[in-house]
């Protein structure tokens, strides 16, 4: 009969409240923070150019490249370029000096700004606080050539302390040129220019603590460091964990130019890292294919360090830099 069709055939169902939402939820919350999306798009576009879109450079580790032919024209070579970097001493000395100096740093100079940090929060005035930040914070804007330069004239060999022995009758020596000592000089060195800058996220850090959890602790006859060890680090924690995790994905990158510009003074034998080894056999031996392998190679190693350090994170009840 006319229409039983239509008497048959299911009514169109409405879209549900939530299906409504989720369709119309991008646009509102496009409407609400088109501004902060303004204000991040420079530094997007930043990191999309100068990092993400440099990635696809990373073609010439499998081919024989020439920069006079391009890419494009290159010939492949596979894998004939990891095989080379495996064979090659230098390349595991390099690896091994990276390694060590890492290590040393990741001991010495990791928990200098969570110490600076709590010194500074402890401070009671306002104004010593700002100075003290102020001071501590400057030399990260030193360039690694002013840096060196200044210890270069308290340490050299016609540096300030040199100038105190030989006044005093006592022997001078160089630690700037002094091979056994260069890990302890650029540890040196790094604590000095950016230990103070590190400090800022331990402060950031410490200044969401609650103030009434100190106030507990002491009604509670806690003294400064039992609030320090109850309250005060383990506020610090998740940021301690999150801060070693990335510093363990840059394990291979301990830096270029401080060690560059310290080379020749200390010998290739101390001096040497991955930085350094990729830019000579790179750059100045224009062997890029090969660079770029030894390149990614470090990227790679340095990609699992971060899974594996931030599974472990979550296996001690931390979240890491992702959740899982």
């Amino acid at each position: 009969m006319p229409g039983a069709d239509l008497l048959e055939r299911p009514p169109v169902q409405s879209p549900t409240p939530a299906a409504a939402g989720r369709r119309g939820g991008w646009r509102r919350r496009l409407r609400r923070d088109w501004v902060l999306l303004v204000m991040v798009a420079p530094a997007i576009l930043l990191l999309t150019v100068f990092h993400y879109v440099p990635l696809l450079g990373n073609v010439v580790a499998f081919q024989d490249y020439s920069p006079y032919v391009g890419m494009a024209q290159s010939p492949w070579a596979g894998l004939a370029n990891f095989a080379r970097i495996l064979d090659d001493p230098d390349f595991w000395d390099a690896t091994v000096n990276t390694l060590v100096i890492t290590g040393f740093q990741l001991v010495f100079y990791f928990p200098v700004p969570i110490g600076l940090a709590l010194l500074v929060h402890s401070l009671m005035s306002p104004r010593l606080r700002m100075l003290v930040q102020s001071v501590v914070y400057l030399p990260h804007f030193f360039s690694w050539v002013l840096v060196i330069t200044l210890f270069q004239q308290m340490l050299g060999g016609a540096g300030v302390l040199n100038q105190l022995l030989r006044a005093n009758g006592a022997s001078p020596f160089d630690i700037m040129t002094d091979p056994d000592l260069f890990i302890a000089l650029v540890t040196a060195q790094s604590v000095w220019k950016d230990a103070g800058w590190g400090a800022i996220v331990f402060l950031a850090a410490l200044s969401t603590v609650d103030t009434s959890l100190y106030e507990a602790a002491a009604v509670d006859g806690a003294g400064r460091w039992r609030r320090m060890w109850h309250v005060t680090l383990p506020a610090l924690v998740p940021v301690i964990v999150l801060l070693l995790i990335l510093r363990l994905g840059e394990a291979l990158s301990v830096g270029f130019e401080q060690f560059l510009l310290q080379r020749d003074a200390v010998g290739h034998e101390a001096a040497e890292v991955l930085d350094t080894y990729v830019y000579f056999t790179g750059v100045v031996n224009s062997d890029y294919s090969y660079a770029a392998a030894a390149g990614l190679i470090k990227g790679l190693v340095g990609l699992a360090l971060v899974v594996a350090a931030n599974k472990v994170a979550h296996m001690v009840g931390e979240q890491g830099v992702y959740s899982r």
